[in-house]
């Protein structure tokens, strides 16, 4: 999955990127709840596929099996190795 750039500038030195107000009917010495983010899409929005980005529900349920009989492994080497190249990536677009 590769991330692009995105428009900070709107939140830099605004209180509300820096300010943090305690949740209202929060109990103390729990730990605050996780917010989350909502997103609509207007009708109008389509996806389009393109042959790069290709979908096998056979791979799909094999990784979902594994998943359900605890045998699915993490190679943590190869999302680290992805994680680099896509940070590399993204950066060397940037400096440009």
């Amino acid at each position: 999955m590769k991330i692009g750039p995105t428009d900070h500038s709107a939140l830099i030195g605004s209180p509300a990127a820096t300010e943090r107000k305690p949740a209202p009917g929060r109990v103390q010495g729990q730990p605050e709840p996780v917010q989350s983010t909502r997103v609509d899409l207007s009708e109008n929005v389509s996806i389009q596929a393109s042959g790069e980005g290709s979908f096998d529900q056979a791979k799909v349920d094999r990784i979902s099996q594994a998943i359900r009989e605890g045998t699915f492994k993490v190679d943590a080497g190869a999302i680290a190795d992805k994680l680099i190249s896509n940070a590399q990536e993204l950066l060397g677009r940037v400096s440009r």
